[in-house]
């Protein structure tokens, strides 16, 4: 069985679903004011990683992650006390409605997982369309003590009537510390270390905001993800996932709002991925080192190359990614697809069970992909496995790795190749239908249609034929 550290416990845990073959996971997704950096990639790849090794276990896996399209926030890990909209700021910078921002983010993000081979989540709610889920939230906790109005008519949680606040990230409440930037909203609480589940704002504001119980408003982070998890998940997650940034506050507010409003623990297990470096230091925008998918792709390397750099270190160690190490990785994978083409040609040959099942022993030994990498490091280089043999195996470790290895094996001649633009609307045909947006999906493959390109859809993504 699949073990993971959890991250409340300390310790390395199997993944054991409360309803036998089926895995419920919650995953935190983007906010989308910006392009997701490839710190961000990497925290999406655990998911993927996840449901992959849950699925060699025959589980059925359904992933849950939200989108946040209500983007108040100071930083990627506190909520603006001034209400500023980062959603609303890029808008304003580009001279678009604040709606155009968030749906052409989340475009962009999904194109990027589908160019990484992330799975799509299996519901996606945007935060936009989950108001009253909120709502209908906040209001329980008001009800059962566990929120009050405070003094500028905001709602907030109550800390203190939480006993096990701290659980995951080891922070006690009598430890915490008021903060000195929010000193404005601190004044409308009963204690410091409160939050807000809903944030009043003055009249004659109009965007981003909603009516609620307790006046116009728009919700706190933290709710966001405890109402769309008890909602779309019915109160019980096996396993939540994140990157470690999450931990506190965000992680550890939405367990309290979450167990507080339904009355027991409703996350088995939390997992969260480690932060990333670029050339030794952390990625700002103020430092011009944040790196983006595209920016791989521009020096003329395969996305897939950055998921592998990813698979050689452990999800819980800090990694320092750099583009000698994403070229090296995409040496590798040109190297590795070249070799399973040409063992392709080879008469087929049974797997050897030892290396399969030590690459099954690293997915399930805390998703250890370092180790299972060596694995196919072993089989290229061993002359005494048969060159079938080998093929077998690639393709069939593959299914873990997700790097399109056997991707050039019975490559269409030349002839068959796309025509040219083809190419970008397929791609954005699969966005589209990893955001299910249906709409879109059925006018591109209208498009292609007329370009000579027949669409067919299967469960492990679209197909192509030409002609």
């Amino acid at each position: 069985m699949l073990r993971l550290t959890d991250t409340r416990t300390r310790q390395v845990q199997e993944v054991q679903p409360a309803t036998p073959g089926l895995l419920r996971v919650y995953a935190c997704g983007p906010t989308v004011y910006r392009h997701a950096h490839v710190g961000n990639l990497r925290t999406f790849l655990l998911t993927d990683l996840v449901r992959r090794a849950a699925q060699s276990h025959r589980l059925r896996v359904v992933v849950v992650q939200n989108i946040t399209d209500v983007g108040h926030l100071a930083d990627d890990a506190d909520i603006d006390p001034a209400g500023e909209d980062k959603i609303l700021a890029e808008a304003r910078r580009e001279g678009r409605s604040a709606l155009d921002i968030a749906r052409h983010y989340e475009a962009a993000y999904h194109r990027d997982l589908a160019a990484l081979n992330i799975y799509p989540a299996d519901a996606s709610p945007r935060a936009t369309e989950s108001i009253d889920l909120m709502l209908e939230l906040v209001g329980r906790l008001v009800d059962a003590g566990h929120a009050y109005v405070g003094g500028d008519g905001s709602v907030f949680f109550d800390a203190r009537s939480f006993p096990s606040y701290g659980a995951i990230s080891g922070n006690r409440l009598d430890a915490l510390k008021p903060g000195h930037r929010v000193e404005g909203i601190d004044r409308a609480k009963r204690f410091h270390a409160d939050w807000a589940l809903w944030k009043r704002v003055p009249g004659g504001r109009r965007e981003m905001v909603w009516d609620s119980p307790w006046g116009p408003g728009f919700p706190g982070w933290h709710i966001e993800c405890s109402a769309m998890s008890l909602h779309h998940l019915g109160g019980h997650v096996d396993l939540h996932l994140g990157g470690i940034d999450l931990r506190f506050p965000h992680h550890e507010d939405e367990r309290a709002q979450s167990n507080a409003a339904v009355g027991h623990e409703v996350v088995q297990r939390w997992t969260h991925a480690e932060h990333l470096l670029f050339e030794g230091r952390k990625m700002a925008k103020s430092a011009g080192n944040v790196v983006l998918l595209a920016d791989v792709v521009g020096r003329g390397l395969d996305p897939l190359a950055l998921r592998l750099a990813f698979l050689e270190h452990h999800y819980r160690q800090q990694m320092n990614l750099t583009w000698d190490s994403i070229t090296a990785a995409d040496r590798t994978l040109a190297r590795w697809r070249a070799r399973v083409a040409d063992w392709a040609e080879s008469p087929s040959a049974p797997m050897c069970a030892d290396h399969v099942a030590a690459a099954r022993a690293a997915f399930d030994d805390d998703l250890d992909t370092a180790t299972a990498l060596q694995v196919l490091r072993r089989v290229e280089k061993d002359d005494a496995i048969p060159a079938g043999a080998k093929f077998e195996m690639f393709a069939h470790l593959d299914r873990w790795f997700g790097l399109d290895l056997a991707r050039d094996v019975g490559k269409p001649s030349a002839a068959a190749e796309l025509p040219p633009g083809a190419r970008g609307l397929l791609d954005e045909r699969a966005a589209a239908r990893s955001g299910k947006d249906w709409a879109s999906s059925d006018r591109l493959r209208a498009e292609l249609a007329q370009l000579g390109v027949t669409v067919t859809d299967t469960p492990q993504g679209q197909t192509w034929t030409v002609g």
